[in-house]
């Protein structure tokens, strides 16, 4: 029988088992008890904590996620803790709203039913998966697939479909050079009808119900895949609130459903859509906005008088890390700012490879 050990969160009062060889991340996920995550993998430091009792060992880790001087003063990565006795971990970040939409990570077994192109590196995929999953808008999947060579793949793919779709997921992927999951799937090494585990969900940048004030979305290539779930998730629970939508792409071969954002615009002028080209220059037949999506946010929200409300921006850490202060700047409050970084890898774990 393996052996257990209790977690006990501070300040919030939150006590669970780990088994041996668990990570106290892992084990969080497992019982529905939702905490702050990204990577899963030691790289990000979003479950940064800190040890106040008892010992851990820690697998491998970055240390731009976690300074040596850090985890002298105690610090550790949920993600990466196995526990070696009883625990007592402060956390540093929490949030209530999270905790309370706490949902179990389960494995569902599926098939892939369809796959589309939506520009020349973008991709569109469903699976229908044999029983219901229950998620948020925005959240995402570890996606499991044995190429028809054998090898096994698994990466990180936020919902594209609104949670109300519980058996059939979309995901919108972008394809990278080095991208195994979308270089097989291009290639037919992943077909339609092959079977997949589905494990989730995971990840804290989902809507927000019930909040006022104005909604900000802001996505880059294939981080429009959880913007389209809130956005859609938002339209349908009747809420009226102002949405400014931002796209950024480089040219307009890189744009997709177009004529769907212009009928949800029409249909909801509370909602405005500002596609922005980042090398569109000598596009004569381009009209729209230029220059990088975060320098376009800026301005328009401060042109607007936008201030507050929810922002929700997914897509490469470039755009995320270049959008943080002009968000911070437009007074968005960082407790109500929501990120989900999309990572390129050719690494056999699983990392978020959107």
């Amino acid at each position: 029988m393996s052996e257990t050990f209790t977690v006990r969160l501070e300040p919030v009062g939150v006590e669970f088992e780990v088994e041996s060889g668990e990570t106290v991340l892992d084990a969080a996920f497992r019982q529905g008890i939702s905490l702050p995550h990204g990577c899963k993998e030691g790289q990000c430091s979003a479950c940064k904590c800190n040890l106040v009792e008892g010992e851990v060992e820690l697998l491998k880790y970055s240390t731009f996620a976690l300074s040596d001087g850090e985890r002298e003063q105690g610090g550790i990565l949920l993600c990466r803790s196995l526990p070696q006795d009883d625990l007592t971990i402060e956390l540093l970040n929490f949030d209530e709203e999270l905790l309370s939409k706490s949902i179990a990570v389960k494995d569902f077994k599926g098939k892939i039913t369809a796959k589309s192109n939506l520009t020349h590196d973008i991709r569109a995929i469903e699976i229908d998966i044999e029983t219901p999953i229950k998620f948020w808008a925005g959240q995402y999947v570890d996606i499991t697939v044995r190429t028809k060579d054998g090898e096994e793949i698994t990466r990180s793919f936020s919902m594209a479909n609104t949670p109300d779709q519980t058996q059939k997921l979309r995901f919108i992927i972008k394809k990278y050079p080095d991208g195994k999951f979308s270089r097989e799937l291009d290639a037919g090494g992943i077909e339609i009808g092959a079977s997949v585990t589905v494990r989730g969900p995971y990840g804290t940048c989902f809507r927000r119900e019930g909040r006022e004030g104005p909604i900000v979305l802001v996505a880059a290539g294939s981080g429009m895949s959880p913007i389209w779930s809130i956005l859609h998730d938002h339209v349908t629970s009747g809420e009226s609130r102002p949405v400014h939508f931002f796209y950024g792409a480089r040219t307009q071969t890189d744009l997709f459903y177009l004529p769907q954002i212009a009928a949800i615009t029409a249909a909801h002028p509370e909602i405005t859509f500002t596609p922005v080209l980042s090398h569109a220059s000598d596009d004569p037949d381009w009209h729209g906005a230029q220059g990088f999506v975060h320098q376009v946010v800026g301005r328009e929200l401060k042109r607007l008088n936008v201030e507050g409300g929810d922002a929700y921006a997914c897509g490469p850490p470039p755009m995320i890390d270049a959008l943080s202060p002009v968000l911070f700047m437009l007074d968005f409050d960082p407790e109500r700012t929501f990120y989900d970084k999309f990572t390129p890898s050719t690494a056999p774990a699983p990392i978020k490879a959107h």
